[in-house]
């Protein structure tokens, strides 16, 4: 099982802020993968989706949920993070 963190841009966020914080955001989840973390991919879509406007991929919940704890765009309220149980078939 892994689990997808799918991200919504709140309702009235400015994308100037969004592209303001991104540095914040990519240390984090840099140091975030460097100390551990099960993050497997993380990005934006590039077609624009009510459902989400991003998503991460983790190997564990509780990572999931340590990651979006902390992760500016979250913190500074530009995003509104839903986790996803994703019984998922790989081949590699």
């Amino acid at each position: 099982m892994e689990y997808v963190v799918m991200y919504s841009l709140r309702d009235g966020v400015d994308l100037s802020r969004v592209m303001e914080t991104f540095p914040r955001h990519k240390t984090y989840y840099e140091a975030f993968r460097a100390d551990g973390g099960g993050l497997i991919a993380l990005g934006p879509f590039q077609t624009a989706d009510p459902a989400g406007a991003s998503m991460g991929i983790f190997t564990s919940r509780e990572d999931a949920e340590r990651f979006f704890a902390d992760d500016p765009f979250v913190t500074e309220g530009l995003a509104e993070p839903r986790i996803l149980e994703w019984d998922v078939e790989r081949f590699e």
